[in-house]
């Protein structure tokens, strides 16, 4: 059986951080790994709280995974601190992981920061470069590559500017073109525009659950375009069968 490694915060009610990407998965028939980077205290309605992992633990814990079972691919959700990016990447070195799926996580939906200062500079300089594939969404892009994103063009403009960065694929999610969701894809060569109908409302986790389907079907050793066509037909199930648990916003039917 294939595995996949999630390296990402910690989630109560199951809707997104590691406990959605195990639940992803599973449902692609991907063994699923974890490493908490931090924990919260979070509900449907936004985060409240949020408590990193000791920097000695999360060294231990994800040595003493990678020295036993190697993953076929791995993905980073919300880290918060800069020091787990700096572990992470020595350890993909080390251990000569493949197929990296970087999620820059950097805001809730509620408006808390999930990163601390410099978390991000640090994620360009050192994961980036590692990376088979990043996900950011438009807030996190207009913040990484200082564009202000409000057209398809100033979407490619971004995309341009993170192929520099080193990443060998990119994707930013979130667009809008008339009542049609947009993730526009990059290669360095072309792009690819991957649409479906806008579904109305808000969901929680919808990118740590694309990310880690992307991930998953890299695992099941997909290129990185189909990856991200069979992941964007995921989240459009997941979406289009949402239920509601809380106050909040709804959650994916993983």
């Amino acid at each position: 059986m294939k595995s996949a490694l999630t390296i990402a915060g910690s989630d109560p009610t199951g809707g997104a951080g590691l406990q959605a990407d195990l639940k992803v998965f599973r449902s692609f028939g991907v063994h699923g790994l974890s490493v908490a980077a931090a924990l919260t205290a979070q509900n449907t309605e936004g985060v409240g709280h949020i408590l990193p992992v000791e920097k000695a633990f999360f060294e231990i814990q994800l040595n003493t995974l990678l020295q036993d079972i190697t993953p076929d691919a791995l993905k980073t959700g919300m880290l918060y601190s800069r020091w787990t990016i700096e572990v992470i990447a020595g350890c993909i070195k080390k251990y000569s992981l493949k197929n990296l799926v970087v999620d820059p996580v950097a805001v809730s939906s509620s408006g808390m920061s999930l990163a601390e200062d410099g978390a991000l500079d640090e994620m360009k300089e050192k994961l980036f470069p590692l990376a088979r594939i990043i996900t950011p969404n438009i807030y996190e892009a207009s913040v990484l590559t200082g564009i202000t994103i409000e057209t398809i063009e100033n979407m490619e403009e971004a995309a341009k500017e993170f192929k520099k960065m080193g990443p060998e694929n990119v994707i930013i999610t979130g667009g809008h073109l008339k009542a049609r969701a947009l993730d526009l894809y990059y290669d360095g060569s072309d792009f690819h525009r991957l649409e479906s109908e806008k579904k109305e409302g808000e969901y929680h986790g919808t990118g740590c659950a694309f990310s880690a389907a992307i991930t998953a079907c890299l695992a099941l050793g997909y290129a990185p375009l189909e990856s991200a066509k069979r992941a964007k037909e995921f989240m459009n199930s997941a979406i289009a069968n949402a239920y509601r648990m809380g106050k909040g916003m709804g959650l994916l039917n993983l």
